[in-house]
């Protein structure tokens, strides 16, 4: 299937448009829906081994578990991983804030790193000097898990990254919330570390109509453990609790949305590529383009320029009636609940980014007229 470039048009903007996605899809959805309502199973029906079969054969993953957010997914995969208290995981420091809540979740400690000023992504060089630091610094802590971020959909360094902590002894666990879709080195988003927990959040480029995750592994072995965890931490009958667990399922209804939604997957990313390049030719030489290392395939969940006057410019867009959004305002280590693990001398290059980055309008059913609207008043308040 291919998107038809919309029709120019001149309503407002918006930032993210599902019911233009929904009418394509809406009448599948509902029988998929009835079906559910029919067969009675609302949890672990059918559609969820559908669904992670579909996802298991798109990104040549060893195993897919749908799950219940997210950040039930970095969680669960901490926990398959036995970490928790006296243990260090490297998370950046500019990311949402899922990414730490996960490691404090699991009674472990996040240990914050730079990043890439080019990329946003987790800074491999940064990281191989906190490791190391770490020794020093805290030697009460082992050193366990690497957790990149493919921030914006753009899939982290993570032959650079897997090397630090290989070094080190320690796994990777990947945040892929943003980036399903992408790819690195020709791999799929899902297969780049042991274990992937991206997000079915509605904005995402594979969303559901509500809460949702799924947790990919490149370690088929690893599947008992992630679904007994998923599943309350119950053996294989769901009867006795062999290990501590949680309410982590993805519920049918989500599945069934999924499912329909996968079927616009290809052309809508297709989409968000010539959207992403449009943006590119009319702002180039004008504000920092997000970067496109040519190893890599984004996802393009979001388009995040960089520009020393951003709050104008911002400010320039919403008079405008131009959405925009500010990804993010904050590094972690300066909000309220990461502080005590903020690292000594900051993260420099995360916090310039704070101050300089906007994310502009990007959905597969923006048309060209708008990409050019956004453009055309973005550059007039330079």
């Amino acid at each position: 299937m291919t998107l038809a470039e919309p029709k120019t048009r001149v309503e407002p903007v918006s930032f993210i448009d599902l019911k233009a996605q929904q009418a394509l899809i809406r009448e599948r959805i509902e029988r998929r829906l009835i079906a559910i309502l029919d067969h009675g199973a609302y949890i672990n029906g059918p559609e969820i081994a559908e669904l992670e079969a579909e996802l298991k054969a798109r990104t040549g993953a060893a195993a897919v578990l749908g799950v219940s957010s997210g950040t039930d997914a970095l969680v669960i995969a901490l926990m398959a991983e036995g970490i928790g208290p006296g243990d260090a995981v490297f998370v950046p420091g500019f990311t949402y804030n899922a990414t730490a809540n996960s490691v404090l979740l699991c009674g472990a400690v996040p240990v914050f790193v730079d990043i890439d000023p080019a990329t946003f992504n987790m800074c491999p060089a940064d990281l191989a000097r906190r490791v190391e630091g770490l020794a020093r610094a805290r030697p009460e802590l082992t050193p366990r898990v690497v957790m990149p971020v493919d921030l914006f959909g753009l899939p982290a360094d993570y032959e650079a990254i897997g090397a630090v902590a290989a070094r080190h002894g320690m796994v990777l666990i990947a945040d892929a919330a943003q980036s399903f879709g992408g790819a690195y080195r020709g791999r799929s988003v899902g297969t780049l570390a042991l274990m992937s927990g991206t997000s079915f959040f509605p904005s995402k480029t594979l969303g559901g109509y509500g809460d949702g995750g799924a947790i990919f592994t490149t370690d088929a072995a690893k599947t008992e453990v992630l679904e007994s965890i998923r599943w309350h931490g119950t053996d294989a009958a769901r009867r006795e609790s062999v290990r501590v667990g949680m309410n982590g399922r993805l519920d049918s209804f989500q599945a069934a949305v999924l499912l329909e939604k996968l079927t616009l997957f290809d052309a809508e990313h297709a989409r968000r590529v010539a959207i992403a390049q449009r943006y590119d030719a009319a702002l180039a030489g004008h504000v920092e383009l997000p970067a496109r290392p040519q190893d890599r395939v984004s996802a393009w969940a979001l388009y995040t320029v960089s520009l020393d006057e951003r709050d104008r410019v911002r400010e320039a867009l919403t008079a405008a009636g131009l959405p925009t959004a500010v990804y993010y305002l904050q590094t972690l280590p300066e909000m309220k609940a990461f502080a005590a693990y903020a690292p000594e001398g900051g993260l420099p290059n995360a916090e310039r980014a704070s101050g300089r980055v906007l994310t502009l309008p990007l959905h597969p059913y923006l048309s060209d007229a708008g990409v050019d609207r956004v453009c055309e008043t973005l550059l007039g308040a330079l």
